[in-house]
């Protein structure tokens, strides 16, 4: 059965064993389940171009996750996740070693299965690809997307393999998955077209403008459509998330990134994604530790 008191107890300490993303209890088949939100990891980084590791990421962000457990409403919402969201993590993805087809066949199934049973997914990453497979199983749901996109990278490159992190935005809209006419794209600061479509903050004045600001101009722009949203790691700037295979200088802060997803709540958040921590380049865990704040900052924000 569903438990909320064990993220609670006082007697827990925060460095036991605590495999749940935020002390969630584990679900192996969480359609099953009365969670309202199923976070899945998904250790995968066969389709990255830059440095390797984040098949690693969710083992890592569910590690730095625990230290957000004590707090029962976190600072500065107004209300308690577990109140209006049940939670639960049903572990990480398995598919065949090598086989990136394989790993695109599982997670569409997963998520077409969890959706389908009416909830919602936090999948955490992983490389930028697994979010291709994600965006047509809730396309398959929810119709065509608005997309909201944190990244240094567009990610809307045309040459590529069919297994490439830097190829999904470009796919995507050719397969009816999301219309670029309501997607946002924030803290890109790598080559870009404005003949794409998205409505581009790029880093410099995703850093200028108040978290306000911005988030009311993807609200304006996702115009009641339903959202994903998908937050590359690499949107920070590698001072504050340094563990990650593509690093830009440049980007913005974690402060800043946080305070854009709280200021959020005009949008109906369908399915989210936190993908490209890559613990091995991440010494001190800081970008384990923003990737998890972040994750769970985008929990509240589906539930506001």
């Amino acid at each position: 059965m569903y438990n909320q008191t064990l993220r609670h107890q006082e007697d827990i300490s925060l460095y036991s064993n605590a495999f749940g993303f935020l002390r969630a209890p584990l679900f192996f088949e969480p359609e099953k389940s009365d969670a309202d939100a199923v976070v899945t990891g998904i250790p995968f980084d066969m389709a990255t171009s830059g440095r390797p590791g984040c098949r690693y990421g969710a083992q890592a962000i569910r590690e730095a996750s625990v230290m957000f457990a004590w707090e029962r409403r976190r600072f500065p919402w107004d209300f308690a996740l577990e109140d209006r969201m049940k939670l639960a993590d049903c572990g990480d993805l398995v598919f065949p070693s090598g086989d990136p087809g394989a790993m695109v066949e599982a997670l569409e199934s997963h998520a077409d299965a969890v959706i389908g049973a009416g909830k919602r997914m936090l999948s955490l990453g992983g490389d930028h690809f697994v979010t291709l497979p994600l965006l047509r199983a809730h396309a398959r749901k929810y119709g065509k997307l608005a997309l909201l996109h944190f990244d240094a990278h567009s990610d809307t490159y045309k040459e590529g393999s069919p297994f490439d992190h830097g190829t999904m935005f470009a796919r995507a809209p050719k397969e009816g998955l999301i219309d670029p006419a309501f997607s946002s794209q924030i803290g890109v600061r790598t080559e870009y077209h404005e003949e794409d479509g998205f409505m581009v903050i790029d880093g410099p004045s995703a850093s200028e403008l108040s978290a306000k600001k911005i988030a009311r101009a993807v609200e304006e722009r996702a115009s009641g459509h339903p959202v994903y949203l998908s937050f590359d790691i690499d949107c920070l700037d590698p001072a504050f998330a340094p563990g990650t295979g593509t690093p830009v200088p440049g980007g913005i802060s974690s402060a800043k990134a946080l305070e854009i997803i709280r200021a959020l709540k005009g949008l109906d958040i369908v399915g989210a994604d936190v993908v490209e921590v890559s613990p091995v380049y991440d010494h001190s865990g800081i970008t384990a530790i923003a990737a998890a704040a972040i994750a769970l900052d985008i929990l509240y924000a589906m539930a506001s």
